[in-house]
């Protein structure tokens, strides 16, 4: 169980105290916004936070027995086999028993597993934002922000976006190097209003020995532990006994750690893991190419013919090439040796060469082209996603060296290659053609020096005084088609460009796993259109494209949208198999076995559906109210009152409509404002804009009823863990039996019809009924799992568990006020008078707040919001239709109450038409605790089934 999933049982972001949540997490810049998955990787690090300082007292130890309740039983203290290490926790006061540093010591950490290319770097600075503003709220304590990642030229990223920020933002994040920590902290005081104090510094370069030159000991910098600590892929060398991951932890004992990647291999780090949008999510949900690894291996002999069919394959590619959308195909090929004899690099270069001279033969290039075509003939199957790639036999077989020629090397003849190298960088050499101006190849090492000496002294060497880098221009050098490079620069540069990877003697290591997970990662970015990630297809249904674009560009998309990943080794293919099947999620999908109810298929469902208005919610005649303490309300009318009308508009930039209302509202508390309990003492400057922000959001309003479709799907995702295969069987196999049960009836009529026209005794009637006993069960247990057929549900069987912390199992019923609510519903329907029985039909369906899109818009600390009931009810009687929401647990009863008015707002007395039918909304809380609701709303809270009948009668005029 990850923190993440730990948080998904524990929290929602939108029950979070308002000052919790007020914070805008998608705006950046003026030229980028976050993505969805970038701000809910931002909600969840805030609910993380919220747990461990706000819901626990003695923080470290509660949240480490909150991991051990939700199943975690490995030792994870750290064991202690040298002195060096002995003396950093013991310097840092941390508690050391049996020769081991005890894990919950370190529990105060999160860890986001991110996809190369999913813009992690924006998620850090909004993060550093968000520090800073619950800094100021007092709502985590006051610690200084540090910066951590492992290269310079990641420092010149991280420096870029900060600036790109600040050009658009209220506060500013200022940049300390953090050699400079000793002044700054003298000279500066640690918390201003509008200015973010943040430290950054080579993680690679705190040691715990000796400062010199740029290393720098962590002791004159470890502030006593009071860090807030951002790791950027910061976690190199991360083994037990890493001098640097204890010191980053050391430094931010008494703050919190941040750790950032694409490749976590620590067992830590999954485990604190708190958001995870890993390569296998980006790629399901849309982003980036496709991923395609050739199962082929090939053999000394046969390496002439892995690099002919890569540049074939390359060929096609580029012959899709787009102008002005897509980028211009590269082949990538990445190597283990350089400099030795025989390297991996001297032997693809070789045969590189034989090509452009011509220097194979018929048989050989034809021999290539019939591998293609094996290889792709029927289709290759996708890594990540359920979709193929195929390649036609006459694409293939078309292709002649000529067209290798001209798409490859940028000539129109053969002849040999000839060396660029340009003065003042030492790390690149440019390959041409000896008939051609455009070169076509890049070598990029960490000295070329050596090479020219050992590897390429016969060949011709020209020099550009150009002090240009053709590497970091890839992009725009768009005539260099292959790039060649060893592990040395796998890591710190993005391009859009890669299509084809191929692995020459990679080894199969831990660290080739993150070798070929970051170079992988690398080679899947797009950027089809107007700065769009997403695949072409995505693009068209999220109306980011349009039609016309999509059917253009949609046969190039699929050759361009594919990363192919070539070895030429098979045992190292398949150990990158392996690796990229780590990345997929542990969870098999068994959202196949569940079906929509069939007695379902003749029935209309409603759902209502929203749209926009121009108006301001407080102009309703229903205005949504805002919720506040009483002495918070006081304190916020002076500070109106002091500011005045003029200055609270230019300092708000609210509309003067608003700003009337706001004055009204404060002259007619009551009609405006719930008065809570709860009073925050926050800043009256802070409140004054929380509320202004409410009293400005627009109006959602009531569109239509429309027939559900796709709007709940969550059983078509139920996941098992898939660790335990007969387990698994065992759970489909009784989901079977389950979902069958109605057959059970239609074959005892059918058995007793044949023992009424004697064709069979009544000895075997009763083996039938005893074998359909066995084969046919209206509930089965599993494991804590409970399979019910439920007559009336949307779709069968229903999956529940009474164990709220069952992990193996996700998307079913396992809240305990929402299971005890179908135990109820079901013991109720067993009376002879329960009221649904005066419907013509009904049925009923769990709603999942995650994956199903059934809701009332509501309004919370002016946000407009999506309250998900847990359940929604179809009642049918004559031309009289009730769509009926009815949410168990709503205990949180503020929450609730804002939930409520959404509700009466839009539905509360209005019928609205439907073909014949007169539709009715009605919305009901269940209340299972001794507290009791508001006098206001407690006509719309029951606690049984005989109150929910008086109720529906009451709100919608059915006479039962």
């Amino acid at each position: 169980m990850t923190l993440q999933e730990i948080l998904e049982d524990e929290i929602r972001f939108e029950d979070l105290p308002i000052e919790w949540k007020d914070f805008d997490l998608e705006s950046f810049s003026k030229d980028k916004t976050l993505f969805d998955y970038q701000t809910n990787a931002l909600k969840f690090a805030i609910m993380g936070l919220f747990k461990y300082y706000q819901e626990l007292e003695e923080n470290k130890k509660e949240f480490y027995k909150l991991y051990k309740n939700y199943g975690l039983d490995e030792d994870l203290d750290i064991k202690i086999d040298k002195e060096r290490i002995r003396k950093l926790f013991e310097l840092a006061n941390y508690r050391i028993e049996n020769n081991k540093v005890l894990f919950y010591q370190l529990i105060n950490r999160m860890s986001f597993w991110m996809a190369t290319g999913s813009g992690k770097t924006l998620i850090i600075v909004k993060l550093i934002e968000i520090l800073h503003k619950l800094m100021e709220e007092n709502l985590i304590p006051e610690r200084e922000i540090l910066f951590l990642t492992h290269r310079e030229d990641l420092i010149d990223q991280f420096k870029k976006h900060v600036n790109e920020f600040n050009s658009n933002s209220g506060v500013k994040i200022e940049l300390y190097d953090l050699k400079e920590y000793e002044n700054i902290k003298r000279s500066l005081p640690l918390k201003t209003k509008n200015t973010i104090r943040v430290f950054y510094y080579r993680a690679d370069l705190l040691v715990d020995d000796e400062s010199k030159e740029k290393k720098l000991n962590y002791k004159t910098y470890e502030n006593n532990g009071n860090w807030y600590i951002i790791l950027d892929e910061a976690h190199k060398g991360d083994k037990e006994d890493s001098i640097r991951q204890h010191i980053y932890a050391i430094m931010s004992r008494n703050g919190f750690l941040f750790n950032f990647s694409a490749t976590f291999t620590d067992r830590i780090d999954h485990l604190t893991c708190v958001y995870n949008y890993n390569l296998e999510k980006f790629i399901q949900n849309g982003y980036g190419k496709n991923i395609y690894i050739s199962k082929q291996g090939f053999s000394e002999e046969e390496k002439q013919k892995i690099v002919l069919k890569t540049l074939l394959l390359y060929t096609i590619l580029k012959k899709h090439e787009v102008p002005k959308y897509y980028h211009t195909p590269l082949l990538l090929v990445l190597v283990n040796k350089v400099h030795t004899e025989e390297s991996d690099l001297e032997m693809f270069f070789k045969e590189l060469e034989k090509i452009a001279k011509g220097e194979i033969d018929e048989s050989t290039f034809e021999e290539a082209k019939r591998e293609l075509k094996e290889e792709f003939k029927e289709g290759v199957k996708y890594q990540f996603v359920d979709d193929e790639f195929k390649l036609s036999d006459e694409e293939i077989e078309s292709l002649t060296m000529q067209d290798l020629l001209k798409e490859v090397f940028n000539a129109q003849g053969y002849s040999s290659i000839e060396l660029i190298t340009i003065r003042e960088n030492k790390q690149e050499l440019i390959l041409k053609l000896k008939s051609t101006e455009k070169p076509f190849g890049l070598i990029k090492v960490g000295d070329q020096t050596k090479l020219l000496k050992e590897k390429f002294i016969h060949y011709e060497i020209t020099e550009r005084f150009e002090k240009e880098s053709l590497f970091k221009n890839l992009d725009t050098e768009k005539d260099i088609t292959i790039l060649m490079g060893s592990r040395a620069f796998y890591e710190g540069w993005d391009s859009t460009r890669p299509n084809i990877i191929l692995y020459i003697n990679i080894g199969v290591g831990k660290d080739a796993k993150k070798f070929v997970l970051q170079s992988i990662g690398r080679g899947v970015r797009i950027n089809p259109v107007r700065s769009e990630r997403q695949r072409l297809k995505n693009l068209w249904l999220n109306k980011k494209i349009t039609q016309e674009e999509y059917h253009r560009l949609k046969d190039h998309a699929k050759y361009l949208e594919t990363l192919f990943v070539y070895g030429t080794k098979a045992d190292n293919l398949k150990k990158i198999i392996e690796f990229m099947e780590e990345e997929k999620s542990k969870m098999k999908n068994i959202g196949e076995y569940f079906e929509i109810n069939p007695e379902i298929k003749d029935k209309l469902l409603l759902i209502p559906t929203y749209r926009e208005t121009e108006k301001y919610i407080i102009e309703d005649g229903n205005h949504i109210s805002f919720s506040i303490g009483k002495e918070d309300l006081e304190r916020v009318k002076e500070y109106f009152n002091y500011l005045g009308e003029k200055a609270t508009l230019m300092k708000y930039d609210c509309p003067p409509k608003v700003l009337c209302k706001l004055k009204d509202a404060f002259c007619n508390e009551e009609k405006y404002f719930t008065i809570s309990k709860n009073n925050t003492n926050k800043d009256p400057d802070l409140l004054l804009g929380i509320i202004l922000k409410h009293f400005s959001t627009k109006y959602e309003e009531f569109d239509k009823p429309k027939k559900l479709e796709e709007e709940i799907i969550h059983f078509k995702h139920i996941k098992v863990h898939n660790n335990d295969e007969n387990k698994l069987k065992n759970i489909v196999e009784k989901i079977e039996k389950v979902r069958n049960f109605p057959k059970k009836a239609e074959e005892e009529e059918k058995y007793k019809e044949l023992v009424k026209k004697g064709e069979i005794t009544i000895n075997e009637y009763t083996d039938k009924i005893r074998e359909m006993d066995k084969k046919y069960k209206k509930e089965e247990e599993e494991d804590k799992l409970t399979l019910k057929y439920i007559q009336n549900h949307y779709y069968i069987p229903v999956a529940l568990s009474e164990d709220e912390k069952i992990d193996y199992i996700k998307h079913i019923i396992k809240v305990k006020s929402e299971v005890d609510f179908i135990k109820d519903l079901e013991k109720y329907l067993e009376g002879s008078d329960n009221f649904f029985k005066s419907f013509d039909w009904w049925y009923f369906s769990k709603i999942d707040e995650t994956l199903d899109d059934v809701y009332i818009p509501y309004y919370d600390g002016g946000k407009r919001l999506k309250f998900k009931p847990d359940f929604i009810f179809w009642l049918c009687k004559g031309e009289e239709y009730t769509i009926l929401f009815i949410d168990p647990k709503s205990t949180e009863f503020t929450s609730a109450y804002r939930k409520i008015d959404g509700y009466k707002a839009l539905f509360e007395g209005k019928e609205f038409a439907y073909g014949d039918y007169k539709v009715r909304v009605l919305l009901f809380m269940r209340n299972n605790t001794d507290k009791q609701p508001a006098k206001k709303y407690e006509e719309y809270w029951f606690r049984i089934f005989e109150e929910l009948k008086q109720k529906v009668k009451n709100f919608s005029g059915y006479n039962f």
